[in-house]
């Protein structure tokens, strides 16, 4: 995508970002929750900016050899047009200099263009998780991507 930047999570970002969060996720992240972010050390969040907007981000936990996809989110304006498969390949990337050796993540069921986007890193469906979203009770499939390299 011309002009995207990936840049880790500032502070200033999250004004934004939580205008994305609420239009993108029935159940959002809270602002403490991405403050929190800035402080734990396991984390890997980025923020995907063309110019001084906000256009996407993401981020991982690593716990011990694994990454875990906590959340993925593209401004409408910009989806499909690679934002998120930018922040997710980087996200892997800089997980794999961190140890990772697999990924894990879970994401709505209904959520189609992003479960190709995933399938297209070579995660696979493994199960469901009934009723898991809290604000209408969508199903999620996890996903793993057990080579991580």
């Amino acid at each position: 995508m011309n002009g995207l930047r990936l840049v880790p999570l500032h502070r200033d970002h999250i004004p934004q970002i939580l205008e994305i969060e609420k239009a993108s996720n029935g159940a959002p992240w809270s602002e403490q929750s991405f403050l929190n972010e800035l402080e734990n050390p396991q984390s890997i969040f980025l923020v995907g900016v063309i110019g001084n907007r906000v256009a996407g981000y993401g981020g991982v936990w690593i716990c011990i050899d694994e990454a875990h996809v906590t959340n993925v989110a593209v401004a409408e304006e910009d989806r499909r047009k690679g934002v998120g498969k930018s922040i997710v390949k980087e996200l892997l990337d800089k997980s794999v200099d961190s140890g990772a050796t697999c990924s894990t993540l879970e994401v709505r069921a209904g959520n189609h263009p992003a479960i190709q986007m995933y399938k297209s890193f070579g995660f696979v469906p493994v199960a469901t998780r009934k009723r898991y979203y809290p604000d209408n009770h969508e199903d999620a499939v996890v996903m793993w991507l057990y080579d991580l390299k």
